[in-house]
């Protein structure tokens, strides 16, 4: 079995070499925009805004686009657009129907927040996360790894029928579309035990059948890797969780800062463990740690999204962290590593010109490297 895992991480390497960069963070970006307004030219949304008159103006259409197209918030998006993709209505903001959406937290305004997915998106997260898997080779990690379990650590995927869609957690989406070889060789806890839909269960079941797995990488966000890991612990009666999974040497991170869980999470292991960052939210995956190191996390650009960035400052937004009307926005291109940034995005979900409420800083211009350093109001 050693020598698959050497197959495995070679091949990876050499998918790699396939997957280096063929054009500038710029070109990058502008590609994406104009596949964004070319195959979101005849929704509603598209006509309202004349994208096929942005594509007309070939050297002018970015510039176009930034001045006609105003910033969104989560309630002008959803009560002026998105609620009609609930009702079964096609081509609103993005080409078809929507068959699912992302449930995520409120905000002041709305106590739930309902976000489109679009098979586009779909595969727009299952990009990013190749990549993530090429570049893991990268990392001190064993080949031996790479042909280990993933237990992933997420919503149910038993998800709820709103008559013309389905809603959950993102997490539930996301594993629920999983390619059928990689859910079949190294999806962990399986498809049956992550389609019950309360968490108090899947925990019982994942902490019971523990000793089964050989784990080698954990995925989710710190609070449920930590309760899972500490209940196997106390349910074996060990001391460690590599005495349960000995494999275990990645844990893929995100949605909230790692910092304040890497001591108690220190505790729980019998050895060192590479930890890897993430940058997903209920609006996509936007990209990864790419080196070792802790440098930042790495945008990706050429995967449906296209990023704005709006300087948090008192010119942009107000006392409370709202944003004003026509705000100053650069590209990727056009950023610097001193100054913070609120994310804005135009996806393959029919997002445009969408405030998701991250700051940012760059930490690596060059390398279009970003640590998100805050929101831009508590409860966005």
């Amino acid at each position: 079995m050693a020598i698959l895992g050497n197959l495995i991480s070679r091949s990876l390497r050499l998918r790699k070499q396939f997957d280096l960069p063929v054009a500038t963070p710029e070109k990058y970006q502008r590609n994406t925009l104009r596949q964004l307004l070319e195959r979101a030219r005849y929704t509603a949304f598209g006509k309202e805004y004349g994208f096929s008159d942005m594509l007309d103006q070939e050297l002018d259409f970015m510039k176009a686009f930034r001045n006609k197209v105003p910033v969104h918030n989560y309630n002008k998006m959803y009560e002026q657009w998105w609620y009609r993709c609930q009702q079964g209505e096609e081509n609103v903001s993005w080409p078809g129907k929507v068959k699912y959406f992302a449930l995520s937290s409120g905000t002041s305004e709305s106590a739930s927040k309902h976000i489109p997915v679009t098979q586009d998106m779909i595969k727009s997260i299952k990009k990013v996360g190749f990549k993530q898997l090429y570049s893991m080779v990268d990392f001190k990690v064993p080949p031996s790894a790479f042909q280990k379990g993933v237990l992933m650590l997420g919503g149910t995927t038993s998800l709820f029928e709103k008559g013309e869609y389905y809603e959950g957690d993102m997490s539930g989406i996301s594993a629920k579309n999983m390619p059928k070889w990689m859910s079949n060789l190294f999806y962990k806890p399986g498809q049956k035990i992550s389609s019950r839909p309360q968490w108090e269960d899947r925990i019982k079941l994942i902490v019971r059948n523990a000793r089964k797995w050989d784990v080698g990488t954990v995925c989710g966000v710190p609070a449920w890797v930590q309760i899972v890991m500490e209940e196997v612990i106390r349910y074996h009666k060990v001391n460690n969780i590599h005495e349960i999974w000995p494999n275990l040497s990645i844990y893929i991170h995100g949605g909230v800062s790692f910092e304040p869980y890497r001591e108690s999470f220190k505790k729980l292991l019998g050895k060192p463990i590479t930890f890897i960052e993430t940058y997903m939210a209920s609006e996509g995956s936007f990209g990864f740690q790419a080196r070792p190191g802790g440098h930042g996390i790495k945008l990706v650009l050429n995967a449906g999204i296209f990023f704005e960035f709006v300087p948090f400052t008192p010119e942009n937004f107000d006392d409370d962290g709202n944003i004003k009307d026509n705000p100053t926005s650069v590209l990727v291109h056009e950023v610097d590593e001193q100054t913070s940034y609120a994310v804005m995005l135009s996806t393959c979900a029919g997002a445009w010109r969408y405030i998701i409420g991250d700051v940012v800083r760059f930490t690596n211009a060059k390398e279009h490297e970003i640590a998100i350093v805050g929101r831009t109001k508590q409860f966005l």
